[in-house]
């Protein structure tokens, strides 16, 4: 694997050498292109200016100030105000851990010692940001582009996650205002809790799947294999209104899922044992009992 960055991380006078890793790959979709159907060949698209095709060489940036109004910038302006790339990641600021709002994290990466050498101040580093509970700032610039970072302890290694500026994240405010803030009714609220925690459990990505990109595959597959495709069966999700009626059928669902056994043969069940009843002394009519008589027998 190739480092995506290497260099130095500088705390005040302690340097240390790292390498950085994408710690997610870039979630890759089916690709479908435009086809000409009457024909089945690809659609390819062209750069055009009043209907003509233009040069690539000709082809330049710019910014439109008013409608159909451009300032044009030449590459070589564009490439004059790019910050050179630094191998050196300088922290200037510590937060606490659960200070940064989950909103501005863009992409993770994992941090690892560059070699035997750096390994003594990363291990350092790495313990003291864990038993402070913080998250060391810095920027690094990749690509002309200045990064604000976070560095904080992972396991064994280090995590370097670049971090959304201020300009990128939209105000909530703004889409939440109109939102009332009243009173909920009580038992309503218990229902709600008390199905979020019949429905809690540990997180398991495995479980989670796309289950569109799944079924194009399939849609793709039984065309080049000529056959029907096999879809998995859509849950219909029932209409309720009422919101006490949801929470009530919800957790009746969850209760039924917790407590049902596994679906197998079901058990026999034992039979319940018969109570030990009193024996009523025998009443003895006459006539009604005949006893075996010993020896010869009378006539009658």
């Amino acid at each position: 694997m190739r480092p995506y960055w290497k260099g130095q991380i500088r705390l005040s006078l302690v340097s240390l050498g790292v390498e950085i890793y994408p710690a997610v790959v870039t979630y890759k979709t089916i690709p479908l292109h435009e086809i000409y159907k009457p024909s089945g060949q690809r659609i390819r698209h062209q750069n055009v200016v009043d209907d003509e095709a233009v040069d690539k060489d000709d082809i330049v940036k710019g910014f439109e100030y008013e409608k159909g109004e451009y300032v044009l910038l030449e590459p070589e302006e564009i490439q004059k105000i790019k910050i050179p790339s630094s191998n050196e990641l300088e922290i200037i600021q510590f937060v606490d851990a659960g200070s940064i709002d989950p909103l501005y994290f863009d992409r993770p990466y994992f941090v690892i010692p560059q070699n035997n050498a750096s390994e003594n101040a990363f291990i350092t580093i790495r313990d003291a940001l864990k038993e402070t509970n913080k998250f060391g700032l810095g920027q690094l610039v990749i690509g002309g582009h200045e990064r604000l970072c976070a560095l904080k302890p992972c396991g064994r290694g280090m995590m370097l996650e670049v971090i959304r500026y201020k300009e990128e994240v939209k105000k909530a405010d703004t889409y939440f205002e109109s939102i009332d803030e009243k009173k909920i009714n009580k038992e309503q609220l218990d229902l709600a809790k008390s199905l979020i925690k019949k429905k809690s459990a540990k997180f398991d990505p495995s479980k989670f799947h796309d289950h569109y990109n799944e079924a194009l595959q399939e849609l793709i597959d039984s065309k080049i294999q000529h056959r029907k495709p096999k879809y998995a069966e859509k849950k219909q999700g029932a209409k309720i209104v009422n919101i006490m009626d949801a929470l009530r059928k919800s957790l009746g669902e969850s209760d039924e899922k917790t407590t049902k056994p596994a679906a197998k043969s079901p058990a026999k069940k034992a039979a319940p044992k018969k109570k030990a009843v009193a024996k009523k002394p025998s009443v003895k009519k006459k006539g009604a009992v005949i006893k075996p008589i010993r020896g010869k027998r009378k006539a009658a």
